[in-house]
């Protein structure tokens, strides 16, 4: 059984994620001290926390699964793993069809991998999830465009302070969030773009790529004062711009400066609208975001019925599986009865010739022929998603 622990953008705001990410890690944490988890991938970004865990030994009845959160949600088994092919194809991102989850869950379960937590289970479901999400993208359109969070941000400055034309924009964090957004406003004709990260060597790789110049982080109160965008994704875990900071600049734009933060933890506080600088997040996103949903509806419709198709094979193999660890019971079952009988019938035999090979010949092919029937009528049941005879062989053939 698989459960699926998260909180993401499609139920809460950025403030509410904030403070049950936290929460979240502890009610796993609570699920390992008590079942000693052995497989769990954990995915984090700007606008969801996740947890996927697979252990033969939880009981998933347990009190301790009943969250008193509402803006938790916990899945089990089939909702579980297809919340994942959906999520692999960007179908659950706030911006339909962004590729960055793509990469975001290779690396969650990379990660898992590298710390022996992900096993056979989840690291089969992880491997199904992203070549759905690649099967999506190319047989559907619904990557094509501007699609990202980043590029979200920059249309969303465009609609607050019009042409991006001759402006001087500093972008916070050289990520792969900081990437698209510097990407994104690289078409704008800016005056100046300026990047600033905790290492200089990525601000600086970034802004080479981008022509434009890299600033060290420290040194940022030097470029505030005329910036007229500031577009903030670090993975920094406090503020990096408060009102206290900005109180000792002087603005040339004076209220006309915009901030955009779509890092989570959040960069900037909210302290700095005491200021008149118009601030904006994730949460403000949330109406580009509903139009390129119904923009790309026919795509999403396409990428629904990948995903199904998708998701029966994955079903089906494990039931192949489920069906291997069957027949590899019962045939180290029946070659326990063989050998123990065959050796009965060898002493009764003492002293004729050729008697040990002809008894092991003929005992083995006896095996051979009903397995061979029991192991093709287990797959034809699986391949044909006959459940009562699995489970019925699975009570009969029970190594225990």
């Amino acid at each position: 059984m698989i459960i699926n622990i998260r909180v993401d953008h499609n139920i809460a705001d950025i403030a509410t994620m904030d403070s049950t990410f936290e929460y979240i890690k502890e009610l796993f944490n609570k699920l390992n001290e008590k079942y000693d988890i052995t497989e769990f991938v954990e995915i984090s970004t700007c606008n969801r926390k996740e947890f996927y865990i697979h252990n033969d030994r939880c009981v998933f009845d347990e009190p301790l699964l009943i969250s008193n959160n509402e803006n938790i949600i916990i899945e089990f088994g089939d909702s579980a793993i297809l919340h994942l092919l959906k999520m692999s194809s960007g179908l659950e991102s706030m911006i339909i069809g962004e590729d960055q989850i793509l990469g975001q869950i290779k690396d969650s379960r990379n990660k898992a991998i590298k710390e022996n937590h992900c096993g056979n289970i989840l690291d089969s479901i992880f491997t199904k999830a992203i070549h759905v999400g690649q099967v999506v993208r190319q047989k559907t359109k619904i990557n094509k465009g501007h699609v990202s969070i980043g590029s979200a941000a920059v249309e969303l400055a465009e609609e607050h302070i019009g042409d991006l034309h001759n402006r001087k924009v500093i972008v916070l964090g050289a990520g792969k969030m900081g990437s698209l957004v510097a990407k994104a406003l690289a078409e704008k004709n800016l005056k100046a773009i300026l990047v600033a990260n905790r290492t200089f060597y990525s601000a600086s790789k970034l802004a080479k790529e981008l022509g434009g110049e890299a600033i060290f982080l420290d040194a940022l109160n030097d470029y505030l004062n005329d910036a007229d965008l500031i577009i903030s994704s670090t993975s920094a875990p406090h503020y990096l711009i408060d009102k206290k900071r900005l109180e000792s600049i002087n603005f040339e734009n004076d209220s006309n400066v915009l901030m955009i933060d779509i890092a989570n933890p959040r960069d900037i506080n909210e302290d700095v609208k005491d200021l008149g600088v118009k601030l904006f997040n994730i949460d403000d996103l949330r109406e580009i975001a509903d139009l390129n949903t119904k923009n790309r509806l026919n795509e999403t419709i396409e990428a629904e019925k990948i995903i199904k198709e998708e998701f029966k094979l994955l079903n089906d193999s494990f039931k192949l599986i489920e069906v291997e660890k069957i027949m590899g019971n019962l045939r180290y079952s029946m070659e326990e009865i063989r050998q123990r009988e065959a050796e009965k019938a060898i002493v009764k035999l003492d002293g004729v010739d050729g008697s040990v090979k002809i008894i092991d010949n003929l005992t083995k092919s006896i095996v051979n022929k009903i397995f061979y029937d029991i192991s093709l009528n287990l797959k034809k049941a699986a391949c044909e998603n006959e459940e009562d005879i699995i489970t019925a062989a699975e009570f009969i053939f029970n190594e225990n």
